[in-house]
């Protein structure tokens, strides 16, 4: 029998394994240019079972110790070292199991695709899932800096997949600007931690106990850095110019499992790399998840386009759990330490529901976007009638993310706001009034998150087709309802087994903060705290939902049965109705655009009374890319044209330059 260090060593192995795994089946693609049927019948259906493979090897690794490991590779002074912990192992269970609902879909999302870019686009996604997998399992600041190069650079060109368009190109390099812009913050960051004190690896970060300014320093260089990968504002400006931009099952990954590794770094730099934490740290995260989450939800409320509003929500959702991480540290410095477990178990299950249910409405939009090729909502409408199954399963995603119970949006944000609830008297006094406006922060977000996810199913999948060609939409395929299922079966089962998660994330809340929940209560009844604070029963609560609907409709069937009488509805004395009169996306938005117009800057073009076929167009612009970006943007572009006026093609002006150039520094070097 091995021993328990040997079996962790080999799970460790494991690990590395599936990472190399990936990257041979992304070179193998390259080699079956000519068989695009292959490509897809076989490379993603391969690269799912190692997305499941990565999930198993992440739940061995929440039930047994740290392992480290060093490879033989990288610099001579500088090898990449390995650690699998309950962190990483958490983190490696959200990347497979999503990225295996997300890849089965893939594979019949992609057959239509040309064998020459299938090939590139099969590498740089396999690439780009080890690429993730090795920034979850990197135990030193080289590892991790070359594992976040390689995710960014290979996400860079699946955004860039479509790249002879122009507005994709634009998207492409934003996003890898603001990558790179982050990418710097966080090497100055790990160098502080390092603080010249022996090598790189994250043990010596650990031992280096740099002191609280330092510390300070370090952490608002990880928040930058990190939250520019996140979407966090004021660095959410490309988030929703490449999801869009990206194919659809790339905007699901990114979505759903790349944003959480900016998550997971500021984990590991700040509870367990930081020797210390301190309490404004969190009242600043705190403010700026909740910025984050009331702008993400507001501007996904006015969006057209499909993926745009689902980009936007992805702000909002990732806002809540910064939120959740800001609460997590107060409580924590406040020394409440059952609350700061609560809060962080609430941020770690709303990071697991979120790959799920965003993952889901992505595929699903990808599903109505390949079946209509159609983005703009206001051109789509009553698809639940050709495409059943695609909209059976996108409601499930729907519901979740709106935050309706027994579906596992409600327990995360439920966990949250019990968090906020049970929030004792602190000891800083601003905090008092600042926790209350908080919790109706989040409140808000959640209603109006709500609001977002009426509008999106209502316009896209009820109602009549807005053009007649919808009703020739065919359905997803069998790889696309698959994934779609699995995504869906997520979302419930977290909803309906809410305890045994949490008591799954134990070991990850019990590394971070020292401590677990004080109470968790039984496979039937939730109880984060006590029962006589709060619970929930969600299989009590389905059941009750059952026999209400059963009740319902048997009732209705026995005492109305023969009494129904069919009959046009009311046409408010205008009978020549058709689907342009149903509510659009613009005219679900307006009162959202009336309320918040301070937030954004809104364009619009109306049609003359007299128009026969009028058409109307309303865009809300983000005044954070007006007032930050555009002038800079400005900027380097006027410089640019400046610096583009010394290019004359004269070989006497270049003289003339060297010559001036030469002439300065003789007379002013010393």
């Amino acid at each position: 029998m091995s021993s328990p260090a040997t079996l962790d060593a080999h799970v460790l192995d494991l690990a590395w394994g599936g990472v190399l795994y990936w990257l041979a089946l992304g070179a193998s693609a390259l080699f079956l240019q000519a068989r695009p049927g292959l490509l897809v019948r076989l490379i993603f259906p391969l690269g799912a079972l190692g997305a499941l493979f990565v999930a198993g090897i992440g739940v061995a690794g929440l039930l047994l110790p740290a392992s480290s490991m060093v490879l033989p590779i990288g610099l001579p002074d500088l090898p990449f070292h390995l650690r699998l912990d309950a962190l990483s192992a958490f983190f490696l269970v959200l990347l497979g199991a999503a990225a295996f609902g997300v890849t089965v879909h893939a594979a019949g999302y992609f057959r239509s695709m040309a064998g020459g870019p299938l090939a590139l686009l099969a590498m740089w996604y396999h690439l780009f899932l080890a690429g993730m997998a090795m920034v979850l399992l990197a135990d030193d600041a080289y590892a991790f800096m070359v594992a976040w190069e390689v995710m960014a650079l290979s996400s860079y060109f699946l955004v860039t997949t479509d790249h002879k368009i122009a507005e994709i190109r634009r998207a492409g390099f934003l996003y890898l600007l603001i990558a790179h812009v982050g990418a710097v913050s966080l090497l100055l960051a790990f160098g502080v931690l390092q603080g010249g004190h022996g090598d790189y690896t994250f043990d010596t970060m650990r031992a280096a106990g740099v002191a609280p300014f330092w510390a300070s320093a370090a952490f608002l260089l990880a928040l930058f850095g990190f939250g520019a990968k996140a979407g966090l504002v004021p660095l959410h400006v490309w988030l929703p110019e490449a999801h869009p931009a990206a194919p659809s099952p790339l905007s699901a990954l990114m979505s759903g499992v790349m944003l959480k590794t900016a998550i997971y770094g500021l984990l590991r730099v700040t509870f367990d790399l930081l020797p210390m934490q301190l309490g404004w740290w969190g009242t600043l995260a705190l403010a700026l998840g909740l910025v984050t989450a009331l702008y993400g939800v507001i501007f996904a409320a006015v969006q057209s386009d499909m993926k745009r509003l689902l980009a936007w929500s992805s702000i909002e959702n990732i806002g809540v759990i910064l939120a959740a991480f800001g609460l997590t540290l107060i409580f924590r410095t406040e020394g409440k330490g059952e609350l700061a477990a609560l809060t962080l178990t609430a941020l770690l299950y709303h990071a697991l529901n979120h790959a799920f249910f965003k993952g889901l409405l992505f595929v699903g939009t990808g599903s109505v976007l390949h079946a209509t090729g159609e983005r703009r909502m206001g051109h789509l409408g009553g698809l639940i009638r050709s495409m059943p199954w695609t909209a059976w399963l996108t409601l499930i995603g729907a519901l979740a993310i709106a935050g309706l119970p027994p579906l596992n949006g409600f327990v995360s944000e439920w966990l949250l706001l019990q968090a906020f609830l049970l929030t004792p008297g602190l000891a800083q006094p601003y905090l008092n009034m600042v926790i209350p406006v908080a919790a109706a922060t989040v409140a808000l977000a959640a209603a109006l998150a709500a609001y977002v996810m009426v509008k999106f199913y209502g316009v896209v999948f009820l109602g009549q087709p807005r053009d007649p060609a919808l009703r020739q939409a065919h359905e997803a395929g069998w790889p696309e309802r698959l994934g779609m299922l699995w995504l869906g079966a997520g979302c419930v089962l977290l909803g309906l087994f809410p305890t045994q998660v949490i008591q799954w994330l134990e070991p990850v809340v019990r590394m971070l903060t020292g401590q677990r929940l004080p109470g968790i209560g039984n496979w039937l009844l939730l109880t984060p705290v006590s029962a006589g604070r709060a619970s929930y029963a969600p299989l009590v609560f389905l059941a009750g939902m059952a026999v209400v609907v059963g009740l319902t409709v048997l009732w209705v069937r026995r005492v109305y049965h023969g009494r129904v009488r069919r009959s046009a509805p009311w046409d408010c004395g205008y009978p020549e109705q058709d689907a342009r009169m149903q509510d659009s996306a613009e005219g679900f938005g307006q009162p959202i655009r009336q309320i918040f117009a301070v937030f954004m800057r809104v364009e619009r073009e109306t049609p003359d009374p007299f128009d026969r076929q009028p058409r109307y167009r309303g865009d809300s612009r983000d005044k954070v890319w007006l007032l930050v970006y555009q002038p800079i943007a400005d900027a380097t572009a006027w410089l640019s044209r400046q610096a583009g006026r010394l290019q004359h093609g004269r070989i006497q002006w270049y003289l003339v330059y060297s010559f001036a150039t030469l002439i300065f520094l003789l007379v002013f070097a010393r």
